[in-house]
């Protein structure tokens, strides 16, 4: 018994003498920044923005940890607050910087800048009495926001009209439908597009799926996640709980403080346990999407569609601190229903370049769902049947990053008022021969991966000595072959072209409904599900475990 005592006497010693050693340690640290602060601010021969030495201090530090602990001033917390709720002051539109300005690149529908016929394209010139013509965009966007029912005037140049537009708008709280989009596909199946978890998301998907349910009579459903990037977790759990029963387990939160643990349990009763559900996932599906998605795999409850998710299965926590300021902290790991974790990258570990590792897929463990079928952790959330996006051509790419389908876009609608409904439109042969000519006039040019390749191979073998004559004839040939011929290119990729062209277009009359329905068009991931769904046997095929 005395041994016993006397070694918990020495257990208790220790950790006494290790806390006191990190307080030290903690103390020291702050009283080493604070000093090199304050000798700075007296000797350094040019005078010191402190507050922004700090903040490069501050960030840092938190880059050696994880990517979400994040360090904000009085302006990104206020920024923050604004994309958390999905709420703010404001005209109601996106922005984009370009090489010669601050551009409208999307009014968003019943909105000030939609009321005030504010257009995809527009040029913003001046707000109020200041131009803005050498402002960045995120000062543009600042200029933009401000106190609900407050004025301002914009001056815009818009392509086609000879002088400058004047716009007087009235800011008001924007908050926008984390649903974007909801309808029929094959006129059974619903489909509802979710943007983000923003407050609301939940209420706002109930209120799509009793509308398809009871108006359109649904026989099952397609919940989209796709580029969403996640949010508020109790979201998701009320999104969970409209289709498994009360009172299920459905994440759990594992921290290093005791009182952060915590399970989440559904806490209302659900609209529907039975419908047939697919979750749609790419690589940008992440966080609150993943545990939806996840939770609903391991219950056997859904299936996945599309592409393996992004594997973001750690929690935050915003903490205040002095002067507005905030941080946001990673407290927790997720957990889903089978126990598996989602996250993908070991932050504790780093290779010889200081990079996080993505943990491979020969360490990760096996679980099993509710019904038995075997599901794997840290890497996401894998899907029940793979189907892998498009891939981008380079001249695509191009394209499309240069903002030339934009434009033309944009001209496009200076010359239609209108155009068919967003699910009959199409752009014509005539439509895409000007496209064509739009393209040739602007002296486009873009880099060949093949053209890249070949001037490797004709330097190396240069090199080596292997460029006698016939070698030298040979890549000459082969170059002539590669030479740019726009016409060409933009026949053999027109498909995917022209499907960024109709979306763009469509988008600036219909706004982003008329660019999801577009987007709908012969869709490789959303027909998949289709296919599945439209076949019980199947369906049920791949919930069952695997003899």
């Amino acid at each position: 018994m005395k041994r016993l005592v006397a070694l918990l006497l020495v257990g208790v010693t220790i950790l006494a003498y290790a806390n006191d050693r990190k307080m030290f340690a903690y103390s020291q640290s702050i009283e080493t920044f604070s000093s090199i602060l304050k000798e700075l601010n007296i000797h350094y021969v040019d005078s010191i923005d402190i507050d922004k030495a700090t903040h490069t201090g501050i960030s840092a530090m938190l880059a050696q940890l994880d990517p979400y602990t994040i360090y904000f001033n009085e302006q990104e917390a206020k920024q923050f607050e604004e994309q958390s709720s999905g709420e703010y002051a404001g005209v109601g539109c996106t922005i984009m910087q370009r090489e010669d300005g601050v551009y409208i690149s999307e009014p968003f529908e019943n909105t000030p800048a939609q009321e005030s016929n504010i257009r995809a394209g527009d040029k913003i010139v001046m707000i109020d009495n200041d131009t803005v013509l050498n402002m960045k965009s995120d000062e543009v966007s600042n200029r933009m926001r401000g106190l609900p029912n407050t004025s301002l005037r914009m001056v815009l140049q818009r392509q086609g009209c000879d002088s400058l537009i004047n716009v007087n708008i009235t800011r008001r709280i924007i908050q926008r439908n984390p649903v974007v989009y909801y309808g029929t596909l094959c006129d059974s199946i619903g489909y509802i597009l979710l943007e983000t978890f923003s407050q609301q998301a939940a209420d706002e998907v109930r209120k799509a799926f009793i509308s398809l349910r009871e108006e359109h009579n649904i026989t099952a459903l397609i919940l989209d996640l796709r580029g969403n990037g996640g949010g508020l977790v109790h979201e998701a759990i009320e999104i969970i709980s409209m289709f498994v029963p009360r009172g299920t387990s459905v994440l759990e939160l594992r921290s290093k403080i005791k009182q952060d643990n915590y399970t989440y349990k559904t806490e209302h009763q659900p609209i529907d346990t039975d419908i047939p559900l697919a979750i749609l996932t790419d690589e940008y599906t992440a966080s609150a999407s993943e545990v939806v998605a996840g939770a609903l795999q391991d219950l056997d409850r859904a299936i996945i569609v599309g592409e393996r998710s992004f594997g973001k299965g750690l929690v935050q926590q915003i903490y205040p601190l002095p002067y507005d300021r905030k941080i946001k902290v990673t407290i927790s790991y997720y957990y889903i229903p089978s126990g598996r974790s989602i996250q993908a990258i070991d932050y504790t570990s780093r290779n010889n370049n200081g990079r996080a590792i993505r943990i491979p897929d020969s360490l990760t463990n096996e679980f099993t769902t509710l019904g038995g079928r075997i599901v794997r952790d840290g890497g996401g959330i894998t899907p029940d049947i793979t189907i892998k996006a498009d891939t981008m051509s380079n001249l695509h790419y191009y394209l499309f990053t240069g903002h030339h389908i934009f434009d033309f876009a944009t001209q496009y609608a200076t010359k239609h008022d209108t155009i068919a409904p967003a699910h009959e439109f199409v752009l014509t042969d005539a439509d895409y021969n000007d496209f064509k000519e739009f393209i040739q006039n602007r002296d486009f040019k873009y880099d060949k991966m093949s053209g890249k390749i070949l001037d490797d191979l004709r330097n190396a073998m240069t090199f080596e000595g292997y460029m006698d004559e016939t070698s030298t004839q040979l890549i000459n040939n082969l170059s002539q072959l590669l030479e740019h011929n726009i016409y060409r290119d933009l026949d053999t990729f027109r498909r995917e072209i022209e499907r960024s062209l109709t979306q763009e277009i469509v988008q600036r009359y219909y706004y982003q409904r008329g660019n999801v329905i577009i987007g709908l068009r012969n869709e490789p991931v959303t027909d998949a599900a289709i296919k599945i769904l439209l076949s019980p046997q199947a369906y049920q095929e791949i919930l069952s475990p695997k003899k």
